[in-house]
């Protein structure tokens, strides 16, 4: 099963015998919140989740998005109607990263049929609601580790590993691996041994994927293949999800380090690298 969904599919589907739970994820980095945007009109039947109350813990050493308490995310998406058989679809404005977060806890938590629709709230042509759904609570029970996670030791160990054994995708912007600018965490700079590998180079213009096989080449370029052990990171683990979205797509399995560079470059012991990555 693909992890993302067309439109129309999604159109489809909702109208079928097995209709998808519908979690609206809107969320922007350093923008407002994603609510009043859910209430001025969203898919009819959707549910809003806020990724930074119900989709992280507390902000601290852990980093700026840590995971969430796994017993409180299981009871989120009761409340959201998500129950261990029912299919879920999960969208947000367009650029995709609060959508994958969510995909990848459901996923992480052993969920098995979660997808994103491709290209957000923007894909959508059909009517939207202003109506909140109360739905009926769903019975799942998250089991974490369906997918693979590391922290900051093994994310290290990854990079350090050598490129024949195994890579670290750093999922930021170009200049923010190199440390040009770090806008946001108190150093900048990278992992080092990890490889550049912007997230916003998986989309298009529009905010869709590209295609499997130009998403496996993309990655086969930078050194990521099947055989090989992959792992992401971004700022805070929301982006980095997106792009394990995009390797799974890609069909290349990857872990995700949650806490990121955010929770990395605030132990001053953790080692820092600056500029391009070694030809």
């Amino acid at each position: 099963m693909k992890p993302i969904i067309t439109a129309s599919e999604l159109v489809s589907e909702s109208a079928g015998a097995r209709p998808p739970v519908l979690l609206d994820v809107r969320w922007e980095l350093g923008g407002p919140p994603g609510r009043p945007a859910y209430e001025a009109g969203h898919l009819p039947g959707a549910v809003y989740v806020d990724l930074d109350a119900e989709l992280a813990g507390p902000p601290g050493a852990g980093g700026r998005h840590p995971l969430p308490d796994v017993a409180a995310f299981g009871a989120t998406m009761r409340r959201a109607g998500v129950s261990a058989d029912t299919p879920v679809v999960v969208y947000d404005g367009g650029l995709g990263w609060g959508a994958a977060r969510a995909w990848w806890l459901l996923r992480w938590t052993g969920h098995p049929d979660v997808r994103v629709l491709d290209g957000g709230l923007a894909a959508w042509t059909g009517e939207l609601s202003k109506e909140t759904p109360r739905p009926e609570p769903g019975d799942f029970v998250p089991v974490p580790g369906a997918l693979g996670l590391l922290d900051a030791d093994g994310a290290a160990a990854l990079a350090g590993a050598g490129p024949e054994a195994g890579l670290l995708l750093d999922a930021r912007a170009a200049e923010r691996y190199r440390g040009d600018v770090e806008p946001i965490d108190p150093v900048g700079g990278h992992i080092p041994g990890a490889v550049s590998a912007p997230t916003t180079q998986n989309v298009d213009e529009e905010g869709r994927f590209l295609p499997a096989e130009a998403l496996a080449a993309r990655f086969s370029a930078l050194g990521a293949t099947a055989d090989k052990e992959v792992a992401v990171y971004c700022g805070s683990g929301v982006s980095g999800a997106h792009e394990v979205l995009a390797l799974e797509i890609a069909g290349i399995p990857a872990a995700l380090y949650a806490g990121s560079w955010s929770e990395w470059s605030r132990d001053p012991a953790r080692p820092v690298a600056k500029g391009p990555a070694p030809k």
